[in-house]
């Protein structure tokens, strides 16, 4: 049997606009296998996020998958009616997102909600399911879990809410997690203890993880692979130990360059020029020519492609056969 959890194979999502047809990803492809963290990396609007949204099925209207596939232990998910893909949020795909307030309700006590979430996804009884509420908070490392069940979201810190919602992801065993920012909000040390958290909880449960995120220091930390998307593109895919120590796409050394030196101190940090393009308007050839200083005639002309690991870039490619 395969151990593929999630295979996302040329992924299309589009927005029908007054204005036109605007693209938000582009061709995309992915893979994760079990016990795997994949970490989704980029600037703000290069379409990480929407990649796990398309994948949880929760695409706001006009948005909509226009191509490819997305399956999930083998079989398709997308395409699915809403009534389908509630059963399988929350019970095979759990989520994570940036704020756990946007989770949590503040009016209910966090083992409620845990239970209920629970019961809606298993036939266990309450009282099982408050048992297991119970055994999920201590797993994922709230202290003193039998005095604090009975708590409100408000009655936490940011970092032991953001504990609670991995509990809720976790509460039915799904095949997948996507988390989406989930460390952002938090500061460097509670943030470490969340990543950690995850890694530990993927391996113990083979549970496959996508990690979306911006900061290449959180990847460095977490993921066993990396993808690098670039205006709904992906730039480049690989283990993230070859991607941040041997970056080959220019756009993943310029992000790379922006992380400050861990063996020496620098004045400033090194940046990208221009910003990231409008969907509307994406240029023609490579998406990312316009702000790279190598770019020639042909990365303006022509689109290049992965269809494996490596770089979307002509000029990596004629460096790697150099």
């Amino acid at each position: 049997m395969s151990d593929t959890v999630l295979d996302v194979s040329d992924l299309r999502v589009e927005f029908p606009t007054r204005r036109g047809l605007l693209t938000a990803v582009d061709g995309i492809s992915l893979t994760i296998r079990r016990g795997e963290i994949l970490g989704v990396v980029g600037e703000s609007g290069a379409g990480k996020s929407m990649t796990g949204m398309a994948i949880l099925g929760l695409l706001e209207p006009p948005g909509r998958i226009a191509g490819g596939e997305i399956r999930l232990s083998g079989t398709r998910i997308d395409g699915l009616p809403e009534r389908e893909m509630r059963r399988i949020r929350g019970r095979r795909i759990g989520a994570i997102f940036q704020d756990p307030l946007t989770s949590l309700n503040p009016l209910f006590r966090v083992g409620d909600q845990l239970t209920e979430t629970i019961r809606l996804h298993t036939d266990l009884s309450r009282a099982a399911a408050r048992a297991r509420a119970l055994e999920l908070m201590r797993e994922v490392g709230i202290p003193a879990a039998e005095e604090r069940i009975d708590s409100y979201p408000h009655q936490f810190s940011g970092g032991m809410r953001q504990r609670i919602v991995i509990a809720l992801a976790l509460s039915a065993e799904p095949e997948l997690i996507v988390a989406d920012e989930p460390t952002t909000a938090l500061d460097v040390s509670i943030q470490a203890q969340v990543t950690a958290l995850l890694k530990r909880l993927c391996r113990e449960r083979g549970t496959a993880v996508m990690l979306v995120t911006h900061d290449m220091g959180v990847i460095a930390e977490t993921a066993d692979r990396v993808a690098v998307i670039y205006a709904g593109r992906l730039a480049e895919t690989g283990p993230v130990e070859q991607v941040i120590r041997r970056p080959a796409h220019p756009y993943t050394r310029g992000l790379m360059g922006a992380i400050p030196g861990l063996r020496h101190d620098v004045d400033e940090l090194a940046m990208i020029p221009g910003a990231m393009p409008r969907l509307d308007a994406i240029p023609p050839g490579c998406a990312f020519n316009p702000r790279c200083a190598h770019a020639g005639p042909r990365c303006r002309r022509e689109t290049p492609r992965l269809t494996g690991p490596g770089a979307a870039c002509f000029l990596a490619r004629e460096e790697a056969l150099a």
